[in-house]
């Protein structure tokens, strides 16, 4: 299991590349794809997914049951990470023929940490099409080192291990190259090295692409560490590590026969907020589970549909840290190794009540796993995710958890092999009832 989600997160580079690592799953387990803008008929055992704007993609099984009479059965989480965006005319020459890029901040990322990697790009370009209103968009992964964020030398500031304010306009720009003045002229006669490297990439003309959404991200591969192997550093590994945990339960589960029906939903941008098309403040996952709960009265089955249901809000913990135990609640801090985490917090920052943590310990007790809590230290102010938001479009029930990671928003975070197994577990099990 860990095996395969370790070869998840390298083919998911960016939120469209993870969109698209879920989607070859989902067909490869028989799941087909439904437009928003087409009408739906859903048959009892169907299994489809939607997806919106290729950055966030939202898969059901159908109830043998109506929603009306059974519920959903819900698992979100997110596509995005931290990281950096190429600006558009991101190329920017200086002295000597080098070339630096223009980015700007994608999300709240340890910065320090992207310093003295090998970095390549990876998004979606936007190819011209004979219609104007829809431009061909097309994935993009070089696959390949072509920048770097060096750090300046301790020498010219020796007080840079005692704090080390950054500014991501100067200290963070990645070098692309060094240039020759020949070099640099053909690519500018092309576009740009971007469009032109990017072009080639992908077998198209520079000419060609209108637009893009490109981000770096650090080449290293995801790996197992520890001395036993029992931990697993990746990037990205908050969320994409609950999204396929969801993804593997559901499949896990598909051959299954349930009255509710079940759904993940992956949406996109929460790192910034979730305020946009794709995110979990829109009303996307309403929309599609009022279309599955039927037209036919649709208002009051949805509804009715919503008082059966159950949602687990799937975002990864902040584990405790031997080296900052001061940091940490003193009797509710999530520890590696001891399973998923329901986060509480008496300022409703998560959806969690003393109901839906009940539920999710029943849950992780009949799937034979452990589980623990994640509460805030007193003095420190927390963060809010997915449920809170999500229960402002609908009056689900629901809990707020996630798997311990250490370095939450580093380049290269660290979680635990068995968390993750638990946490599968207990979705497998959710996806059962």
């Amino acid at each position: 299991m860990i095996d395969q989600l370790l070869s998840w997160l390298d083919a998911s580079t960016c939120n469209v590349l993870a969109v698209n690592t879920i989607e070859h799953e989902l067909r490869a387990a028989g799941f087909t794809e439904l437009s928003l803008a087409d009408g739906w008929h859903i048959a009892p055992g169907a299994r489809h997914y939607v997806k919106q704007n290729d950055t966030a993609i939202f898969a059901f099984i159908a109830g043998e049951a109506h929603p009306a009479e059974a519920g959903f059965h819900i698992i979100a989480s997110h596509s995005d990470s931290p990281c950096f965006k190429l600006k558009p005319n991101c190329e920017m020459t200086c002295e000597n023929g080098l070339v630096k890029l223009n980015v700007e901040k994608y999300g709240g990322g340890i910065l320090y940490t992207w310093f003295d990697r090998p970095l390549s790009i990876s998004g979606r370009v936007a190819l011209r099409s004979n219609d104007p209103l829809r431009p061909r968009m097309v994935p993009v992964d070089l696959k390949r080192p072509v920048a770097t964020i060096p750090h300046l030398a301790i020498h010219f500031n020796r007080a840079v291990n005692e704090g080390n304010p950054l500014s991501v306009q100067r200290d963070m720009l990645p070098v692309l190259g060094i240039f020759s003045a020949e070099e640099l002229e053909a690519y500018r006669a092309k576009g740009g090295i971007i469009r032109t490297i990017v072009a080639e990439h992908i077998g198209v003309d520079p000419t060609e692409i209108l637009d893009y959404e490109l981000c770096l991200y650090p080449l290293e591969k995801a790996s197992r560490t520890g001395l036993h192997g029992e931990l697993f550093q990746s990037g990205r590994i908050d969320d994409l590590s609950m999204a396929f945990a969801s993804l593997r339960a559901l499949l896990d589960a598909a051959d299954s026969s349930t009255q509710a029906t079940r759904v993940i939903a992956i949406f996109d941008n929460e790192e910034t907020g979730s305020g946009t098309k794709q995110g979990a403040g829109s009303p996307i996952l309403a929309s599609i589970l009022e279309r599955l709960a039927g037209s036919s009265a649709c208002c009051e089955n949805l509804q009715r549909a919503v008082a059966r249901s159950f949602m687990i809000s799937a975002d990864d913990a902040h584990a405790w840290h031997p080296n900052y135990d001061a940091k940490y609640d003193p009797t509710n801090h999530a520890r590696m190794g001891e399973g998923p985490a329901i986060k509480i917090n008496a300022n409703c920052k998560y959806m969690t009540d003393a109901d839906s943590a009940a539920v999710f310990r029943s849950i992780c007790e009949k799937a034979g796993v452990p589980c623990q809590y994640f509460v805030n230290h007193s003095d420190v102010l927390g963060g809010s995710t997915l449920g809170n938001i999500l229960t402002g479009q609908l009056p689900l029930r629901g809990v707020d958890m996630g798997a311990p990671i250490w370095a939450m928003h580093s380049a290269r975070e660290t979680a635990s092999c068995a968390d993750h197994e638990a946490c599968v577990a207990a979705f497998t099990t959710f996806f059962g009832l």
